[in-house]
């Protein structure tokens, strides 16, 4: 008598013999650490072809009734994730009923793991789910070590994270994730839903359509100097698609004249003009613009063999010094001032003397007769460190001049690039930080 092949939903209490064509998605196991670690259970997450899911829990003396396919006969979708927002995630917070699924950008990294790697290792990771809203993913020990390792192995930092099994617990009125045994990690491109958001925000940062040929341009970076970039802008054929150069200089000025922030359209990120009772944006054609406040620092750099003019922006500010620029005007607390008009923070008026690793972009606007600065797409490292920092602090990618404000300032910035830098993803350069920065500085 042959055995009928079902579905999940077709199953009925009681004892039956079906076949069930799925794939595991993840699976737990349990095992009795008095008896050597024997294997006692495995729980199991499992889909079938219609996106059905269950979570049997098998004992060690029944995994013998599941058959590896390498040729199912339906198509079984290849991944399955369970993905909350904020508000489901707070639902399920301290009740210990379901370990779900997140996806979001990641804007910053904080990690104590050190080299060699020690005891009560922990990273903690700020990830931005749905509608901004950002949340912190703490892991420990051994996945927090790595993910440490991973995340300083990667040749660029990444936008996306896809963590799994995670568990959501409330502390004083606030959301925090755990990670648990069942945790795994994915960043970018890795899974097709990280794929999706990760275009997706290829697109937003650089204003630019989410082509493969944007991500092209990531693929050879070379070290230049200072003299080199010069030469090469005023020598070459112009580019049609955007160059990558690392430059390592020392900051020997930050333009204080030329303020360090603005204040952006929170649809396209472009500088808003003021009028006498609110915002406008020219771009977006809205006299009502919702305005947020973004960086941009111009700085001249230095190093053996000539000058140059970067400009940082939102993203390689934030991400570099671990503080919007939202947060560092309220520290600065002048009253009756507006924001773009409020003095340099201390915190960015220090780079001057310091010494980074910058990336810049090189576009065909760099070739024309207006060009005069480059953009910084992120700053990799900051090579003159402070003595002994507290902590390791990691984040990523830097770099979106979609926040380049129109106006006379503006043709001197989308000369290189993306300029700003998502938040951070290595902190630890400044008091604020880059995902493979290192520590904050007591």
């Amino acid at each position: 008598m042959s055995i009928s092949r079902v579905f999940f939903s077709d199953l009925k209490s009681g004892k039956c013999s079906s076949v069930v064509e799925a794939r595991l998605l993840r699976f737990w196991e349990a095992r009795n650490v008095k008896r050597g670690g024997e294997l006692m259970w495995v729980d199991m997450l499992l889909m079938d072809v219609n996106v059905s899911l269950i979570l049997p829990e098998l004992q060690a003396c029944r995994l013998f009734f599941f058959d590896v396919l390498s040729d199912p006969v339906s198509p079984i979708p290849a991944e399955g994730f369970r993905f909350r927002n904020q508000t489901e995630l707070v639902g399920l917070a301290n009740t210990n009923t379901q370990l779900p699924d997140i996806i979001g950008e990641i804007v910053a990294v904080k990690s104590t793991v050190s080299d060699p790697p020690e005891d009560k290792n922990r990273v903690m990771v700020t990830v931005k789910l749905e509608n901004d809203v950002s949340v912190t993913l703490s892991l420990f020990d051994a996945q927090a070590v790595l993910f440490h390792q991973k995340l300083g192995g990667m040749r660029d930092d990444p936008k996306v994270i896809v963590a799994t099994s995670i568990n959501p617990k409330m502390v004083g009125g606030r959301l925090f994730l755990n990670a648990t045994s069942g945790t795994h990690v994915y960043y970018d491109k890795e899974t097709h839903a990280g794929e999706s958001l990760f275009y997706r925000l290829v697109a937003r940062d650089t204003g630019l359509p989410s082509a493969a040929p944007l991500l092209k341009s990531y693929a050879k970076v070379e070290t230049v100097t200072i003299a080199e970039l010069n030469h090469f802008i005023t020598t070459d054929s112009p580019q049609q698609q955007e160059i990558d150069f690392l430059c390592t200089a020392r900051v020997s000025r930050v333009e204080s004249d030329k303020g360090w922030c603005y204040v952006a359209c929170s649809k396209c990120s472009k500088k808003l003009q003021r009028t006498v009772t609110s915002f406008e944006c020219a771009r977006c054609n809205n006299p009502h613009a919702v305005g947020s406040l973004r960086y941009r620092v111009e700085m001249v750099v230095t190093d053996d063999t000539a000058e140059g003019t970067f400009v940082c922006f939102d993203g390689v500010m934030t991400k570099l010094h671990n503080l919007r620029a939202s947060e560092a005007v309220q520290l600065l607390a002048e009253e009756g001032v507006n924001p773009e008009d409020s003095v340099m923070p201390p915190f960015v008026a220090g780079m001057e003397r310091k010494t980074y690793t910058f990336q810049v972009r090189v576009t065909p606007y760099n070739f024309t007769v207006n060009h005069q600065t480059f953009t910084v797409s992120r700053i990799i490292n900051e090579v003159e460190r402070a003595p002994a920092p507290e902590f390791v602090d990691d984040e990523g990618d830097d770099n979106d001049d979609d926040d380049a404000p129109d106006g006379p300032n503006n043709r001197v910035e989308s000369g290189s690039g993306k300029g700003n830098c998502e938040t951070s993803k290595r902190a630890g350069k400044e008091p604020v930080g880059n995902v493979r920065k290192r520590a904050r500085i007591a």
